[in-house]
């Protein structure tokens, strides 16, 4: 039973990431590096923050301080990843063997972006998990509820989904200088973590996540620019073509034989 939750809870949590990666990034060398190295960026967040919170004894005891400061070294060290794409962007151009698509559209690097952190923050956020996952024992550990690890499973894939979202509208923001937008994301992503220290609530914190991420879908979709009739095309199932071939025509000789 615990193996069968542990494939279930990863497939759950990594599965429409990995899917996401499989078909959009993979066959694509230039993406693949630029989604490593964005999540490179949110391990040097992750870092700094520990750095900070082992450095502020006095309020160890306090999760929210850890909570904001985290948060913010993320949004930080998203811009500074924005930033140094700025800088490189000229030497993409060079490497990217004439396909200079994720160059020309920043929509694509900033999705690229936004999954490579959504990757790597989610195998943090659920790797230890998944570890106590497969036994022994029963499924949940001592003192939570049984429900604990599908809860973590879905709020690990709402958080990976909510950093492709956040990241095509702060890199959407920073080229239109739209400063709404750049605290929507802040704010959006300190709600979304800060709900979560209500946890086991999750009858609460999971549908609130979620809401967040569909609001944040919603948008990315938007400065993106899809609409209705886009989305509903693109999961409109598409049939492969069918090759047909031309009946000849007969001739009067042919006829005649």
């Amino acid at each position: 039973m615990t193996v069968a939750q542990f494939f279930g809870c990863g497939l759950l949590a990594f599965g429409p990431p990995v899917a996401m990666f499989a078909i959009t990034i993979a066959t694509d060398p230039i993406r693949t590096i630029m989604l490593v190295a964005s999540a490179f960026f949110w391990l040097l967040a992750l870092l700094f923050s520990s750095i900070l919170y082992c450095a502020v004894v006095q309020l160890q005891d306090t999760i929210v301080f850890g909570l904001v400061f985290s948060v913010l070294f993320q949004e930080l060290f998203r811009f500074l990843w924005f930033l140094l794409i700025q800088k490189a962007e000229g030497g993409l151009k060079k490497v990217s063997d004439g396909n200079v698509q994720i160059v020309e559209n920043k929509h694509i690097l900033a999705y690229v972006s936004g999954l490579g952190f959504g990757i790597i923050s989610g195998a943090f956020s659920l790797v230890n998990v998944l570890a106590d996952m497969t036994g022994p024992g029963t499924v949940g550990l001592k003192g939570d509820p049984a429900n604990f690890f599908v809860a973590s499973a879905v709020t690990s894939l709402a958080f990976t989904l909510l950093h492709i979202f956040w990241g095509v509208l702060f890199f959407n923001a920073l080229h239109r200088r739209a400063y709404l937008q750049l605290a929507y994301v802040i704010l959006c992503h300190l709600l979304a973590s800060g709900i979560t220290l209500m946890n086991p609530m999750y009858g609460l914190t999971i549908p609130t996540v979620w809401v967040l991420t569909v609001l944040s879908g919603g948008l990315a979709l938007v400065v993106a620019g899809g609409s209705h009739s886009t989305l509903a095309a693109a999961c409109r199932p598409r049939h492969p073509p069918i090759l047909r071939v031309p009946t000849p025509q007969l001739t009067s000789q042919d006829t005649a034989l």
